[in-house]
């Protein structure tokens, strides 16, 4: 149990280091690229990101190439959470079909693995997040069974 409770509040931190940029650049360019941050074994919070060449890649060739990074940490034990930080439609309610939400895919080695959504409206370059939304991820970063 209290591997999940410090699998959870890394995530947290990570979390907090990771999206202030996905507000800064909603705020300022009303869009931005998939990146990433993880957490090294030590604590340091490094950011990551995916390059293919491209001027306008589409986003889903960013995520995999995010992905891709976070596996090969993962695995070689580089990093021990990782964030990744793109941009979603969701639906909210039935009032309310379809938001735009910046969606945090947060995963831990010690199986913890959650997306968490912050549905938010522009206003004149001003980002203006909703009550965030938790759901359980994909644990596809970390091997099923932590490396230690």
């Amino acid at each position: 149990m209290a591997s999940v409770i410090k699998a959870k509040a890394e995530c947290e931190e990570l979390l907090n280091a990771a999206l202030p940029f996905a507000e800064k650049m909603l705020g300022e360019h009303g869009e931005f690229f998939p990146y990433g941050g993880a957490m090294r074994p030590n604590g340091e919070i490094v950011s990551v990101a995916g390059y293919d060449g491209r001027e306008r890649p589409p986003s889903l060739d960013i995520i995999e190439l995010i992905k891709s990074a976070f596996v090969k940490g993962a695995h070689d034990g580089s990093y021990k959470a990782t964030a990744l930080v793109y941009d979603v439609r969701v639906a909210i309610s039935d009032s309310n079909p379809s938001r735009d939400a910046v969606a945090v895919s947060l995963n831990h080695e010690d199986g913890y693995s959650v997306v968490v959504l912050f549905p938010y409206t522009l206003n004149a370059g001003n980002v203006v997040f909703g009550e965030a939304i938790a759901e359980a991820g994909d644990a596809d970063i970390f091997p099923a069974h932590p490396i230690h």
